[in-house]
């Protein structure tokens, strides 16, 4: 059984603390297949995972530490990217606006932006003397064909493997990996949680279609196309945690109880 676990538009939708829960209501393993971090923004988790010399954040750290594997967050996240502000500009590379990409890590490959220069922290903290530079989105996409989709493929194989399993998305992308099926989707947002029935919303998924994504190279659905086209099998409202609770999985177990019960519901357990 896999459990999908995505977010609204809203920058903290909950969806981590969320699958947190679920993974301690379930038992299941949590998986961040794709996620990312800003070295302004996310400081602090950048210089936790320079602690340990190779690059993740903390939705994958939370994850991985409330699995019942004793997984290491890389185990459970093929890519992680790393951005920082970029006031006023557009990023080289991946052409967004007020932002830019510094690096990747596609399992042990890095790949850093070669039109830019990297904080000295991060040229010091992670891996990178060997990293494959890229100074074009036509270069970046070139890569992520050779490294990235063959590390998302494996883990999606892992995954499929695996009988019971939550994966998270990332940003307000329908499904991080398009290729798998689900059981039962959540997509959670400040105050409630939306349940739909898994092969709806991957059939929803399908309609949808895709626009360009955070790699700007490729398609991905977003949430509100997917949704608008589905009803819910059920809404829940969600209460605030105290940061007690968001820190205790089986606290959130507890506090988003009849959440999980519509989400195991849907997907028939």
């Amino acid at each position: 059984m896999n459990l999908l676990v995505a977010g609204s538009e809203q920058l903290d939708a909950g969806k981590t603390t969320f699958s947190v829960g679920l993974v301690e209501r379930t038992g299941a393993v949590g998986y961040k297949p794709r996620a990312g971090n800003d070295f302004w923004y996310s400081h602090d988790d950048v210089r936790t995972a320079a602690e340990d010399g190779v690059l993740y954040g903390k939705d994958a750290r939370r994850l991985a530490a409330a699995g019942p594997d004793g997984n290491e967050p890389t185990d459970i996240n093929a890519v992680h990217r790393l951005w920082r502000p970029l006031p006023g500009g557009v990023g080289g590379v991946l052409e967004q606006d007020g932002r830019e990409f510094l690096l990747d890590r596609a399992g042990e490959t890095y790949v850093v932006n070669g039109t830019t220069t990297l904080p000295a922290f991060v040229r010091s903290s992670f891996p990178i003397a060997s990293a494959i530079s890229v100074e074009s989105l036509a270069e970046f996409n070139d890569v992520m064909a050779s490294y990235h989709q063959p590390i998302q493929s494996d883990l999606l194989a892992e995954i499929e493997a695996q009988p019971l399993s939550v994966v998270e998305s990332y940003g307000a992308i329908a499904r991080p990996l398009s290729e798998l099926d689900h059981d039962a989707v959540a997509v959670v947002e400040p105050r409630r949680v939306r349940v739909y029935d898994g092969r709806r919303y991957d059939k929803g998924c399908s309609i949808a279609g895709g626009s360009p994504g955070p790699d700007r190279g490729t398609l991905e659905e977003r949430v509100a196309d997917v949704t608008d086209l589905i009803d819910p099998v059920e809404t829940v409202e969600l209460p605030p945690l105290p940061e007690s609770v968001r820190h205790d999985p089986a606290a959130i177990a507890d506090a988003y109880e009849s959440a999980y019960d519509a989400m195991l519901s849907a997907a028939g357990s």
